[in-house]
């Protein structure tokens, strides 16, 4: 076995692959950027090398420098975990020129598979089912566009290089289908360094089904179950489970071997996973193979009861697969669910900021947390948002959904928008517990999955209320009784009752409290309405008893913003200080940017006319595109940012006066 070894990647894969090898007494070589001096990785490490700037093009993308590093290091092999050099032949090559193991697949089997058209070729030939469409090399757009016609639709264009839903698009209808091929090709390239693209017939109500394939040197090769990836955004997964849900047996053994059959083909070697589609009537697709470790790999790992990261290491240094096919054992139900840094209600656009508060669940046999961060952290715009993975097992599907609803209550974090709240809506949502699943379940289900606010508007005030004032509570250490009138705070006369005022303020709106502190109780006024509240405040805990109802929240305080966390869900407002000045105000046709990242592209120029819904400037966050559109007939005054820039969120990017103005 390796006794030193270097992770090539950041965040919490890197973290992952540490634990396994400190189990199994490696000594670990991390390397960061600039923007991740202080990352949980690299204190995790033996030892840490600085790669260069924030940019992944500077830094995790250099796979020289990294080279360099584990020759000088001493490391006889590197671990590229998922993403950035992980599916890089040329990397992969030159560690094996170096004398330097490449923990993953032959160069050659990373070629065959990385290419999406050469991928189904070789599958064709080696009898494994594909989707109807177009793989050639022949780009020119004439020839798509007639190819699309023979394919029929809808259709999806996908980046031949591409993965994680870049460089992909739905196209419906052949008036799209321009547009729609600008942009992939745009994101493709801008992704991967390669535009070129491939169409597959879009079917309707597909699945996402995968198999997770292990090969070793000897010729040995195995698939590990089946995972469920059909819960996506953006051609993103989100929520993961394996076993698949409502898979014969049948199916399942035909997959599998169709799967090993894929892999064999390439001679593999390694951790792989095979994608397919499958359809409503039981007939599945290739789709593509991952030739690498998958985000979502421990879900297998629980439902298998093995360490997958030490399969890669002991077959990478030569040693033959840990089990044969019939060794291997499927036990109950796993799901991860991928705690992203974004806005559901915007979009799912990413988001950036300070992890100001955060509080994991507590880990067990039937909870898992995946994670590269830890409170304080920042999520820049450099890398890709995800926070951490959380992983639930049960003995059956229902009583591990019902973990993973509880976990995610237990998840809470301040400081920026994250999915949390839709997670725990998608899992506790009836269809996704009936397992009725399709590709397009968020969109199928979106009221479901954006439900209103458990906690009604008053309640939330009463328990934001309750929290500041026994926050202010200061420690009593002559353990005098903290409900004598000489500890209130409400200025307590004799014979006499005063009732506080107290202004929260929810988004722009100021609501008026007024606060009584009577014997072991608050009353406190809402409006109209009177609620008795018995509080105790722990820490970040907040035991209240609302008019008889018994309920614990958590909450925490950062600079004016108090955020009360309840069953998944986040209520946030301010206590109010009546201030005066100058009001930011946008003018009149504004458009500002919904997130902190970088211009693309400026589609138009000052003095154009521009029609509604005409996109204007095309701007890209985590190599995710997003097109800002005119939002009505007008002409474009000016424009505040060139090409290229970096902007924050909310900035003015450009000004448009409407029709009717012009017209005045």
């Amino acid at each position: 076995m390796f006794s030193k070894i270097l992770i090539a990647n950041r965040g919490e894969i890197a973290c992952r692959v540490i634990q396994t090898a400190r189990c199994l007494g490696i000594r670990c070589v991390a390397v960061y950027s600039e923007a991740d001096r202080n990352a949980r990785h690299v204190a995790l490490a033996d030892e840490a090398f600085l790669l260069g700037p924030a940019p992944s093009s500077e830094s995790y993308l250099r796979g020289d420098k990294i080279i360099e590093i584990a020759l000088q290091s001493g490391a006889q092999a590197i671990h590229p975990g998922y993403g950035f050099l992980s599916e890089n032949t040329e990397f992969a090559d030159a560690c094996s020129q170096n004398g330097i193991v490449f923990i993953g697949p032959p160069a050659a089997a990373i070629a065959a598979m990385g290419s999406k058209s050469a991928a189904k070729a070789i599958m064709e030939k080696a009898g494994v089912p594909l989707v109807p469409g177009y793989h050639g090399d022949d780009q020119r757009p004439e020839t798509l566009r007639a190819e699309a016609l023979k394919c029929g639709f809808p259709l999806l264009l996908k980046a031949v290089a591409g993965g994680g839903g870049k460089g992909m698009r739905v196209v419906n209808a052949i008036d799209e289908f321009d547009d729609a091929l600008s942009a992939a090709k745009r994101e493709a390239q801008n992704a991967f360094g390669n535009p070129d693209m491939l169409i597959e017939r879009y079917l309707t109500q597909p699945r996402h089904v995968e198999i997770q394939v292990f090969c070793d040197s000897h010729g040995n090769g195995v698939y590990l179950a089946e995972r469920d990836c059909s819960v996506q955004r953006r051609h993103q997964k989100v929520l993961e489970e394996a076993p698949a849900p409502g898979l014969s047996t049948e199916t399942r053994i035909a997959m599998g071997e169709a799967a090993v059959k894929a892999a064999q083909a390439i001679h593999y070697v390694g951790a792989g996973t095979v994608e397919f589609l499958y359809d409503v009537d039981g007939s599945f697709f290739f789709m593509e193979m991952n030739t690498r470790l998958q985000v979502e790999h421990p879900v297998t790992e629980m439902v298998t009861g093995q360490d997958l990261v030490e399969w890669q290491l002991r077959v990478a240094e030569g040693s033959p697969l840990p089990l044969q096919q019939d060794q291997i054992r499927i036990r109950g139900h796993a799901l991860e669910a991928r705690i992203y840094a974004e806005d559901p209600d915007n979009d799912f656009l990413p988001a950036t900021g300070q992890l100001n508060y955060l509080r994991t669940p507590d880990e067990s046999a039937h909870v898992r947390v995946d994670t590269g961060v830890v409170e304080g952290d920042e999520v820049s715009v450099h890398y890709d948002p995800m926070i951490a993975k959380l992983i639930v097992w049960d003995e059956n599907r229902d009583q591990a959904i019902n973990r993973m609803v509880h976990a995610l209550e237990q998840y809470r974090i301040h400081g920026v928008k994250t999915n949390i709240r839709f997670l725990h809506a998608l899992a506790d949502a009836q269809p996704f517990r009936e397992a009725n699943l399709d590709t397009g379940f968020i969109e199928k289900h979106r009221p479901l999955l954006f439900p209103p606010a458990k906690l009604d508007l008053h309640k939330a005030l009463v328990l934001a209320a309750g929290f500041l004032l026994e926050q202010k509570r200061s420690p009593n250490p002559n353990n005098e009784d903290r409900w004598s009138p000489f500890a209130h705070q409400n200025s307590w006369r004799l014979n006499s009752e005063y009732a506080k005022p107290l202004a929260l303020k929810v988004g722009d709106q100021i609501h008026e409290l007024k606060v009584l502190e009577k014997d072991q109780h608050y009353e406190i006024r809402v409006a109209d309405s009177l609620y008795t509240l018995a509080a105790d405040l722990l820490n970040d805990q907040l035991k209240a008893v609302i008019n008889g109802h018994r309920i614990t929240v958590h909450a925490t305080q950062q600079g004016k913003e108090l955020v009360v966390f309840h069953e998944g869900e986040s209520f946030r407002c301010e206590a109010h200080e009546e201030t005066f000045g100058l009001e930011d105000v946008s003018a009149a046709g504004s458009l500002t940017a919904p997130m902190n990242g970088s211009v693309v592209a400026i589609m138009v120029k000052s003095g154009d006319t521009v029609k509604a819904g005409q996109t204007l400037v095309i701007m890209e966050a985590m190599k995710m595109e997003h097109a800002i559109k005119a939002p009505k007939p007008g002409v474009v005054d000016e424009i505040y940012f060139n090409e290229g820039e970096l902007v924050s969120e909310g900035a003015e990017l450009l000004s448009v006066t409407s029709d009717e103005e012009v017209a005045v």
